[in-house]
């Protein structure tokens, strides 16, 4: 069975990423509303200023534009001086969303990778860009000392209104529902579906959570089977088991896992990777769009295990992925 990916070039709210030699202040009236106060300040000038050569495509922007580093900079932190870059994010689409951009940072002599962080940029409005400056604390001194430069990895986005949530206020549909960083052992994912209940009122769930694939275009997968069960794909994965009928009490927890191999057997067809999942909980109700990552490979299928009860989780155990994870 061949499964496709459509382009990426028909994405509906495209992202443009440039990362630019920070010379000022941020301007806030940049910033969407709600977004909070720029993280993009005077990035410095020093010796790690200049143009970087190369850029990234590709995976660095999901509507395939090219992501163009023209420059970076110095910003002093605890008496020594790390290197900065300055990144803008453009939504060109017609509804607020939230931003995941992931960068690296490499040794210019080496090509070593010297940090990878990971930004979440909140409720960009419609036709509105929003500047963030990055400096990673976690680069040794002999590393910040020599020429860094840093690239685009990836940019993933979810509507504001399907957004994860994790913490803070407690959404309007009264339930939280996001993903956890999952596990991986021989080509074996499993990933954790969670929802809390965070309303004044008994939540009811029953059976599997409709899930859905989208791709970097937040296109619908199609020619991947959607399993119910987790032992479908692998058995002691935790995501098996009759589905039921639960009612959670307020701050109550239920769980779901997502199972999948990532196995290429090279005769079936293309490798399929989405990196999006839209989950509803149950019928009826609000979707929340999840960045588990999908790697599938050729094998065409992922196994979705039924609710579960689920502890309530320790406080900051687990992190949960962004785009509100």
């Amino acid at each position: 069975m061949r499964r496709t990916l459509l382009p990426a070039a028909s994405l509906p709210a495209a992202v443009g990423l440039l990362l630019l030699t920070a010379c000022g202040t941020e301007h806030q009236g940049a910033a969407a509303p709600g977004a909070g106060p720029s993280a993009a300040q005077d990035c410095g000038a020093g010796a790690g200023t200049g143009a970087d050569t190369g850029s990234a495509a590709g995976s660095g922007s999901p509507d395939g534009e090219e992501v163009v580093i023209v420059g970076r900079g110095t910003r002093p932190v605890a008496g020594r001086a790390l290197p900065c870059v300055t990144y803008s994010v453009t939504n060109r689409g017609t509804e607020p969303r939230t931003y995941t951009v992931t960068l690296q940072f490499l040794s210019t002599e080496t090509g070593t990778g010297l940090a990878m962080p990971k930004e979440t940029v909140r409720d960009v409005a419609p036709g509105r860009t929003v500047r963030r400056t990055v400096t990673p604390d976690d680069i040794s001194p002999d590393a910040a000392s020599g020429q860094v430069h840093a690239k685009v990895l990836t940019v993933r986005s979810v509507p504001v209104a399907e957004e994860p949530s994790r913490g803070g206020a407690c959404p309007s549909t009264g339930v939280r529902v996001y993903a956890d960083d999952g596990d991986a052992a021989m080509g074996l994912r499993v990933v954790g579906l969670h929802l809390e209940n965070c309303g004044t009122r008994p939540y009811w769930i029953e059976g599997h959570p409709r899930v859905e694939l989208l791709d970097e275009a937040h296109e619908r997968v199609e020619g991947v089977s959607i399993l119910e069960g987790g032992d479908a794909i692998a058995t002691g994965t935790g995501a098996d088991g009759a589905p039921e009928r639960l009612v959670l009490a307020p701050g109550e927890h239920a769980r779901a896992g997502l199972v999948w191999r990532n196995t290429v057997d090279g005769v079936t067809g293309d490798p399929v990777n989405a990196p999006y999942a839209r989950v509803w909980a149950r019928p009826g109700a609000a979707p929340v769009t999840v960045i588990p990552e999908f790697d599938l490979g050729t094998t065409g299928k992922l196994g979705v295990g039924p609710w579960k009860r689920a502890e309530k989780e320790r406080e900051g155990a687990g992190a949960a992925r962004p785009g509100g994870r």
